[in-house]
């Protein structure tokens, strides 16, 4: 029987990489990691994800799939051990709801108030604190965003607010994730981190600040260029 080929195209700092790759490594699923670069697209990504152009690229066999909650959901129905949605239709449907809300109402805006200013950033820092207190609230004393026992899609999904959201707070000089307002992320933040597959499966930190400061500062940069041209 023929070996299933199994790839997982990314970036090496992309927290919509990781996702995918957490997802296949608590299912045990072996897969080909293929590093690209965002920046200098190659064309195995262009054919790949001609509609999006963008990381992650799963494939599985002959089959191509873009988008990762996308690919998250295929993971999970086409591997069934360890499952990560829920059983039950309604918990599905409140994973699929808190992911979605995550990835609107607080990815963006907290990338924004580390890099923006003036009345931008206080509207970013302010919008970002609503939403984690919306999450806060989901937490309710779960270890887990799925429940006490184990580490589930919700918590795959927005595993990147227990690395990267301290890291865009460091690139900004702020503190979005103050343990005192928000002591259930912390708590789950420490224990996700702390899983062995999570843990070491995270990019280099230092590597990463350096990412981040340096995105941060072109942006500012071409923001300073375009109002200078106003």
């Amino acid at each position: 029987m023929a070996k299933e080929v199994i790839k997982l195209v990314g970036f090496w700092v992309s927290p919509f990489v990781f996702r995918v790759e957490w997802a296949l490594k608590l299912k045990g699923v072996e897969f080909e990691y293929i590093e690209e670069d965002i920046f200098n697209k190659t064309n195995r990504l262009l054919e790949l994800n001609p509609v999006h152009k963008k990381v992650p690229v799963f494939v599985h066999d002959q089959k191509v799939i873009a988008e990762s909650f996308v690919i998250l959901e295929y993971i999970d129905e086409t591997w069934k051990q360890n499952p990560l949605l829920p059983q039950d239709p309604y918990q599905r449907a409140m994973a699929r709801f808190w992911a979605r809300f995550v990835e609107e109402k607080l990815m963006e805006v907290a990338w924004t108030s580390i890099w923006s200013e003036g009345e931008q950033k206080e509207r970013a820092e302010k919008e970002t604190l609503e939403a984690l207190e919306k999450i806060e609230e989901q937490l309710n004393g779960k270890k887990y965003f799925g429940g006490d026992d184990k580490i589930g899609y919700l918590d795959i999904a927005i595993g990147w607010i227990s690395y990267w959201l301290p890291i865009f707070g460091e690139v900004g000089s702020i503190e979005i994730l103050d343990p005192k307002k928000f002591p259930g992320i912390s708590a789950w933040k420490t224990r996700f981190l702390d899983d062995p597959v999570i843990k070491d499966s995270l990019p280099p930190r230092d590597k990463s600040l350096e990412y981040f400061h340096k995105r941060s500062q072109e942006l500012n940069s071409r923001l300073a260029h375009r109002e200078n041209k106003v």
